[in-house]
């Protein structure tokens, strides 16, 4: 019963690697037109280590839209990137990190 992160060698409760992980990414919210005229926005450069699926619902239920994840991105069936940036920067992502493509 090791109760030490592997990573960064401190006890769990007081592990920095998810905050760590969060401040070195570069990420990228785009907006593409699908099927039939339909907007969908693309959420990419998410690091694996969190877990995209929770990051996935939770963004789904503050826009009350549907979305998916597909590899390392986020398919969300919304036109509008900035609320996503907004709801990113909640979440604990650094604004500057964060980049919108119209």
């Amino acid at each position: 019963m090791n109760n030490t992160c592997s990573t960064c060698g401190l006890p769990m409760d007081l592990c920095v690697c998810a905050s760590i992980a969060k401040e070195s990414q570069k990420i990228e919210v785009r907006l593409e037109k699908r099927k039939y005229g339909k907007p969908c926005a693309v959420v990419d450069g998410l690091d694996n280590d969190i877990d995209l699926k929770d990051l996935c619902r939770q963004l789904k239920e503050k826009l009350a839209c549907g979305g998916t994840v597909k590899e390392s991105t986020i398919e969300l069936q919304s036109k509008n990137p900035m609320k996503i940036k907004q709801f990113l920067v909640e979440f604990g992502y650094p604004a500057e990190t964060i980049i919108v493509k119209l």
